[in-house]
């Protein structure tokens, strides 16, 4: 009888055994599965202009090789196991669709964002703010009113916009201002992530090969076409995103607002870094299959 009782605690924790060996497989066949099915999506593509706007999330990557094309840098690699692709597009509207269009050529991206730092539009917002882009717009692209020799110029009367892409390509007519609309998968990975250095909102980034100081100015485009930053990169990246039909999103940090009087500081650029190598993982996480 004691023979029979010990045979049956034996059996039962061989049961037992195998069950729990059998889940612990199970375990690592589900993560490894998860591991494959990352592996198998197409990088997503984060843009920064300068070092201090790149080169921290390029640090972060794994499995990392560098590419140099022309100008323009690409770090490729993974980031907790998703592939990402971090480009140094240096400053500049020609600069940035450039790089643009050679990574989506090269790289076929799932997505696109371009981050950085930029400048405050709207006296509500302060340094350390982000704005996402729900729309970037271009305002270098203006039509001056005709004024004749000695007729003086002044900004604040270059109230027409130009379409940068027209339906109409014979005939192209100015309009109010072209918005190019992000992404709004995107827009709710970025939403997801957790941002506790100052506040996160939605709004339009302004961008050309301009460094505006005229407050006059500066108001002038945050009352006329509702920008809340500008820069000079976002607008031009959208416009080649939109052509390939690429998913884009720009997303900016307040590194100085003249608005409010609130000065620059450099270390914006890393706080943005850090955030949205969280909102490209929370995308890329979204388009596993469920």
């Amino acid at each position: 009888m004691q023979f029979k009782y010990t045979f049956g605690v034996i059996s039962l924790c061989s049961v037992l055994l195998l069950v729990g060996c059998n889940n612990d497989h199970s375990s690592v066949s589900q993560i490894s599965t998860v591991e494959a099915q990352k592996q198998e999506l197409q990088p997503i593509i984060i843009q920064g202009a300068l070092p201090i706007e790149s080169q921290q999330m390029a640090a972060k990557l794994q499995n990392v090789t560098v590419e140099t094309v022309g100008g323009w840098t690409f770090w490729k690699g993974t980031y907790n196991g998703y592939p990402m692709i971090i480009s140094k597009t240096r400053m500049g509207m020609s600069n940035s669709a450039a790089a643009t269009a050679l990574a989506i050529e090269r790289y076929k991206p799932i997505a696109i964002i371009n981050q950085g730092t930029a400048g405050g539009h709207d006296p509500d917002l302060h340094v350390y703010d982000i704005v996402l882009g729900k729309y970037a717009t271009n305002i270098g692209a203006l039509k001056t009113p005709k004024q004749p020799v000695g007729g003086g110029s002044n900004s604040l009367k270059w109230i027409e916009a130009f379409d940068v892409l027209p339906t109409d390509e014979s005939d192209p007519k100015p309009i109010q201002i072209r918005k190019f609309e992000g992404d709004k998968e995107l827009l709710m990975a970025a939403h997801k992530v957790r941002y506790d250095k100052g506040g996160v909102v939605e709004g339009t980034i302004g961008s050309a090969d301009v460094w505006n100081n005229e407050l006059d100015r500066i108001q002038f485009f945050h009352q006329r076409y509702g920008t809340s930053v500008e820069e000079m990169e976002a607008a031009s990246v959208a416009q080649i995103a939109r052509q390939f039909k690429v998913p884009f999103l720009g997303i900016r940090i307040l590194s100085n607002n003249i608005t409010n009087n609130e000065a620059y500081n450099p270390r914006t650029g890393e706080a943005c870094q850090d955030y949205v190598l969280h909102v490209a993982e929370e995308y890329m996480k979204s388009k596993l299959p469920k």
